[in-house]
């Protein structure tokens, strides 16, 4: 099995041993694992939406041809995760490949932050000054999202708050975050129950793997 890695950097961590019952970053010290992320599945989807402490939040219905292109945590179990994390891809409307990651985080965890290409644990003053760009409805709500400006070329990233937890929202590539002009809803993987075996799932992301 992959070493679990920093959420925050993805280096891999010094396991608990008699000494600590912690996970240690050698750059972010005590942090929250990440364990590899794993081909998706209607079984794993179903599990993992069954024990997720977290929302697994994901565009519903999915985008004309996307897929579902991996779930993965932030904690030993998903019952103790302090991040959800759900991955889709497929073509975007302006040419070429895309993938989205939607995740749902605590606060300080870094997630979301690692995949945005943030050197910190969240998107600090990059968001919530004046009126938010984009508005989803998030679990049947419009949840205001603000773009973080500061995210590495390559990218579009949103984020903000829903359900007292960071969400984040991240785009490859930038352009892909056009999608964003058109209403988007998301609901959470937990919530749809039967509706989960007819989900299109896809090869892993490689946003994942990298």
């Amino acid at each position: 099995m992959t070493a679990p890695t920093c959420p925050r950097c993805a280096l891999p961590l010094d396991e608990p041993d008699e000494s600590s019952v912690d996970h240690r970053c050698p750059l972010h010290g005590v942090v929250v694992p990440v364990h590899s992320f794993q081909l998706p599945t209607p079984v794993l989807a179903g599990q993992t939406a069954l024990a997720s402490r977290l929302p697994l939040w994901l565009p519903w219905p999915l985008p004309h041809a996307w897929v579902v292109s991996g779930i993965g945590y932030a904690g030993n179990a998903p019952t103790d995760a302090k991040a959800s994390l759900v991955a889709c891809s497929g073509p975007s409307p302006v040419g070429g490949p895309a993938d989205l990651l939607l995740i749902a985080e605590e606060p300080g965890v870094g997630l979301g932050a690692r995949f945005s290409g943030l050197d910190r644990s969240d998107a600090g003053e990059d968001i919530g000054d004046g009126p938010s760009d984009v508005k989803p409805h998030v679990g049947g709500h419009p949840t205001p999202l603000w773009c973080v400006r500061r995210a590495p070329a390559g990218r579009a990233v949103y984020a903000g708050e829903a359900d007292g937890r960071w969400l984040w929202l991240i785009f490859f590539p930038e352009t892909a975050g056009v999608l964003t002009v058109e209403p988007i809803t998301l609901e959470d993987l937990r919530d749809l129950g039967h509706e989960v075996d007819l989900m299109p799932f896809g090869d892993l992301c490689p946003r994942l793997t990298d």
